[in-house]
């Protein structure tokens, strides 16, 4: 069953979340999702997951405020699996004790005017071998073992690229935020050198300005 989401936000803008990635397979299912978590929004997601399944849940705050989110996972009975409160990042493995949707939220609600950026991927069930063993008599062959090792190195290669591309986001987002707050600090330190500029002309010219006295003669 594909992944579904849902919004439940309060009264600050709009809630559109950005799907960049969904990728599905028939054995093991993954989604990497990134999307928008406007301030004092919450965005939950639904799996429906077979027993016995091992599940991975790993998740990102890309760009937002101090990079925190909550998250919440729970089992179709409600039972609170995972919770955590203002996380960067985490990563969480478990195993579905039963057949049913599960839900897992992330919520930036304790955020007033902060948007957040998110990534996740939920992993559902394991890959299937490349070459199955039922069946089978012989051991693999030499060129099926290197099949093999370059599939698991490929695996490797494509979350390490996953990981880069997150922390060139959360870069990126840093030094623009950076740059933002260094052009307004220059603004700032501009204008009141100007002002200070003004003031000490004003004060040196009323160091060298001549004062007339007026001069009363009192008659007798």
């Amino acid at each position: 069953m594909p992944l579904r989401g849902s919004w439940a936000a309060g009264p600050w803008g709009s809630l559109a979340p950005l799907l960049l990635v969904a990728l599905a397979t028939s054995a093991a299912r993954a989604s990497e999702i990134t999307f928008e978590l406007p301030d004092n929004a919450k965005q939950c997601f639904y799996e429906e997951i077979a027993q016995g399944t091992k599940c991975t849940l790993e998740f990102q705050v890309i760009t937002g405020g101090h990079y925190d989110v909550d998250c919440r996972l729970e089992d179709p009975d409600g039972i609170v699996l995972y919770k955590e409160m203002k996380k960067q990042y985490d990563s969480f493995t478990f195993t579905a004790s039963r057949n049913g949707t599960y839900k897992f939220c992330f919520s930036n609600e304790f955020s007033t005017f902060t948007h957040k950026t998110v990534y996740f991927d939920f992993q559902v069930g394991e890959d299937p071998p490349l070459f199955p063993s039922e069946n089978r008599v012989t051991a693999l062959t030499q060129m099926e073992s290197a099949c093999v090792s370059i599939h698991e190195a490929l695996k490797s290669v494509i979350d390490y690229q996953t990981h880069f591309r997150l922390r060139e986001a959360q870069g990126r987002s840093r030094a623009e935020d950076l740059n933002t707050r260094v052009a307004y600090w220059s603004i700032g330190e501009a204008i009141i050198l100007l002002v200070v500029s003004i003031g000490q002309v004003f004060l040196l010219k009323s160091f060298f300005s001549d004062k007339r006295t007026t001069t009363t003669r009192v008659g007798s």
